[in-house]
């Protein structure tokens, strides 16, 4: 068997998103969960318990708000830049049909982080920010909080807030849209 570690030192040539949307088409990755970033296919979290709770929560507490003013998409492709095509818990986008492409623009991208908390941090969050998302929430669930980045200047976001149990975030967007972290985490 190959050792990878001989493999990591040789090109790697990265797929272009087209590639992947074509790849997806075919039923290349039909029972998996996976995204594109960077132009790298990665496998996505499992949607244990932990992790799918907040997810729900957010969307009952989303959707009634937002109907009418903005589209909430949970668990759906977005088109970033760095040739990547993420699949965000939440995201929360301008309305429209997106019959014919994924979004590539967003009021808010919320992740939840059970047993992800590297990557969106330190791969979705400056991927999100060149991708001029406005804002972008990380649901600690370990830690039993939202992270909550602002201000970006196109390459990393200028601004990050935590909010713990009784406490609760606005939207940016929508600044009469508040969410408490108690309702999301307990």
């Amino acid at each position: 068997m190959l050792d990878p570690a001989i493999l990591a030192t040789e090109k790697q040539r990265r797929l272009k998103r087209s590639e992947y949307q074509e790849l997806i088409r075919l039923g290349a990755f039909e029972n998996e969960r996976v995204e594109l970033l960077h132009g790298v296919i990665v496998e996505m979290t499992s949607g244990d318990p932990p992790h799918a709770s907040p997810i729900q929560e957010l969307t009952v507490l989303l959707v009634p708000k937002l109907v009418g003013r903005a589209t909430v998409r949970v668990q759906l492709d977005y088109i970033a830049a760095f040739e990547s095509e993420p699949v965000p818990d939440i995201a929360i986008v301008p309305l429209g049909k997106y019959r014919d492409a994924h979004p590539d623009r967003a009021h808010c991208i919320i992740e939840v982080a059970y047993s992800s908390m590297r990557r969106d941090r330190l791969i979705k969050a400056p991927l999100y920010a060149a991708s001029d998302v406005a804002e972008y929430w990380i649901v600690d669930v370990s830690e039993r909080c939202f992270i909550v980045f602002r201000d970006s200047d196109g390459a990393v976001y200028q601004s990050e807030a935590r909010y713990q149990p009784g406490e609760s975030v606005s939207l940016e967007a929508f600044p009469d849209v508040a969410i408490a972290v108690s309702d999301v985490l307990g």
